[in-house]
C-alpha cells in the first residue's frame, strides 16, 4: 500500500479514531477521519475517492448499519469496501453487518494491528478479483463483470460487490460444486479472520435479490454451492 491509499474513520470515540489512525498511519496509509455520519456523508458529496472506510455501529446521529446501506446504494460508492467497527460481539450482529453488505467485522476492544491486518486483507481480496469476462448470461441472469450490474429477466438487481463476485464464480463454474472454504479461499485467500458462516449469509443474500431465479443458486448437502442447469 501507499501513502496514497486513503482509509476513512467513522467513530464518535475520539480516543479510538486516534488510535485507528495512529495505527494506520504508521502502516503507510492515509487517513480521514469524522465523528458522525452527517459529516462523513458531506465530506463523501464532494466526490472523494477513499479506498476504505472503518464505519462504528453507534454513531450520535446515525446507526452505522444505516450508513453502510446507503453506500451499498449509491451509484459512486456501492463497491467502497467497509468493515463495521462495533463493541456488538454476537454472531447475530456480525451476520445483520454482512447482510448489509460489510465486508468485515471488527469487536471491540480490538487489537490495532488485527485492525490493519484486516485492512489489508480486504484491500487486497478487492483488488485481487478482477473481472474477466465482460459479459456473464446464464439462464434468465445477465451480469456486467465491468460496471457491477445485474439483470435477471431484463431487470435490474442490486448485489454488493462480494454477493456479485461468489454469483459469478458459481455461474461461471457450470455446474462445479464450490465448498464452502474453496469460496473463502478464492475472495479472501483464506485469511483467518473470516468464517464460513459468511458464505452462507451471502448466498442467502443473492437468492433473495435473484427473485424468481433464486433456485438456480443449489446448496449441496454437506458439500457447498453450485449454479443449476437454466431452462
Amino acid at each position: 500500500m501507499t501513502k496514497s491509499t486513503l482509509i476513512v474513520v467513522v467513530d464518535d470515540e475520539a480516543d479510538i479514531r486516534e488510535l485507528v489512525e495512529l495505527h494506520l498511519k504508521r502502516a503507510g496509509f492515509s487517513t480521514v477521519s469524522f465523528e458522525n455520519g452527517t459529516d462523513f456523508f458531506e465530506w463523501l458529496s464532494l466526490e472523494k475517492t477513499p479506498a476504505l472506510c472503518v464505519l462504528d455501529i453507534m454513531l450520535p446521529d446515525m446507526q452505522g448499519t444505516d450508513i453502510c446501506r446507503k453506500i451499498r446504494a449509491s451509484d459512486r460508492y456501492a463497491d467502497l469496501p467497509v468493515i463495521m467497527l462495533t463493541a456488538l460481539g454476537h454472531e447475530t450482529d456480525r451476520v445483520t453487518g454482512l447482510e448489509l453488505g460489510a465486508d468485515d467485522y471488527v469487536t471491540k476492544p480490538f487489537s490495532p494491528r488485527e485492525l490493519v491486518a484486516r485492512v489489508r486483507a480486504v484491500l487486497r481480496r478487492h483488488k485481487s478479483v478482477q473481472p474477466q469476462n465482460i459479459i456473464v448470461r446464464y439462464g434468465p441472469i445477465e451480469m456486467d463483470t465491468e460496471t457491477f450490474r445485474l439483470k435477471v429477466n431484463g431487470e435490474n438487481k442490486e448485489l454488493t460487490s462480494t454477493e456479485f463476485k461468489i454469483l459469478k464464480i458459481l455461474l461461471e463454474g457450470n455446474g462445479k460444486v464450490f465448498s464452502r472454504s474453496k469460496l473463502l479461499n478464492i475472495l479472501w485467500g483464506g485469511e483467518k479472520f473470516v468464517f464460513e458462516r459468511t458464505i452462507d449469509v451471502h448466498i442467502r443474500n443473492i437468492r433473495e435479490k435473484l427473485g424468481t431465479a433464486a433456485g438456480l443458486i443449489q446448496n449441496v448437502r454437506g458439500v457447498g454451492y453450485r449454479a443449476g442447469e437454466p431452462d
